[in-house]
């Protein structure tokens, strides 16, 4: 199968159950609601060494958010409701009510609620009050421009991370620029996230090394420089430069469409082959075949 001259490898991504939570930033302005939503993601691009993976999910007009201020939608994963729920109270405190003119609001109207600004109450010493407001409860904090307002609890949901392709192109300024034009093409979609730095990841890894301590090296079967030195390697001659993009998304339809829509935004001149990571098919619930996602266009 072929989009345009690129091969679409006959493979899957192997994708995990993971719990997900939207949370809802506003601010006096678009600048201080984006300046919170990009410290609240920071240092979140995997579990594997950040316990959760966040990313910017979109942009959000003064007259679609909570409070008619501009706001910006986030979207946080982690591997169980309970280490959501700690993720969530850690950055909303130290990344959101630290913001000047902030308020913080749940984003999911399902799910199972986890309490965060019950929590994060107790900053105010005494001094926090409660509100309820078409039936959600919020605590007002005071701070020194005023008071942070933020929901309750925030609801998480069972979700899907690790979605992904591999983009194999002759030289990186190829496999770059193909890169670039399908996380573009990726972010347009709704309930999805690409969390590693602006949606592209070279530093791809295989389950576990030959040193005890490390639970994911480098998947050396992708490395061009390794091409003569390992036993099997994944990329013809030709082939100079991988790179991966990793999807999390509300719902397994979500990380799927942005797959197909990915692979598609791929397909550039030096592009030789979309492929996806996978272990085998031991480790994650969900096999996502690329030739069935462009065969269900």
């Amino acid at each position: 199968m072929k989009i345009k001259s690129t091969e679409i490898v006959d493979t899957f991504a192997e994708a995990f159950k993971m719990y997900g939570s939207r949370v809802i930033i506003t601010a006096d302005t678009k600048e201080w609601a984006m300046a919170a939503a990009q410290s609240i993601t920071g240092f979140a691009t995997s579990v594997i060494g950040c316990k959760c993976e966040a990313g910017i999910e979109k942009e959000i007009s003064a007259e679609d958010s909570p409070d008619l201020r501009p706001g910006v939608s986030v979207l946080i994963f982690a591997m169980d409701a309970e280490s959501l729920g700690k993720r969530l109270m850690e950055r909303i405190g130290q990344c959101v009510m630290t913001c000047p003119s902030t308020a913080c609001y749940n984003g999911l109207d399902e799910g199972t609620p986890v309490t965060v600004g019950g929590q994060l109450r107790y900053f105010g010493d005494g001094f926090q009050s409660s509100k309820v407001m078409a039936e959600n409860k919020f605590w007002r904090i005071p701070v020194m421009d005023g008071e942070f307002l933020i929901d309750d609890s925030f609801n998480v949901q069972e979700s899907v991370g690790g979605g992904n392709i591999l983009i194999l192109g002759k030289n990186q300024k190829a496999t770059l620029k193909a890169a670039s034009a399908a996380t573009k093409a990726m972010r347009a979609l709704p309930d999805i996230i690409l969390p590693f730095p602006n949606g592209v990841v070279r530093s791809g890894s295989k389950v576990g090394s030959k040193y005890k301590a490390l639970i994911a090296s480098t998947n050396h079967e992708y490395c061009p420089t390794l091409r003569g030195v390992v036993k099997k390697s994944e990329l013809d001659d030709g082939i100079n430069s991988v790179l991966e993009i990793v999807i999390d998304g509300l719902t397994l339809g979500a990380v799927e469409e942005a797959m197909r829509v990915g692979m598609n935004a791929a397909a550039k001149p030096g592009i030789k082959k979309i492929a996806a990571g996978n272990y085998g098919g031991d480790l994650g619930q969900y096999h996502i075949q690329l030739h069935q996602l462009l065969g269900a266009e």
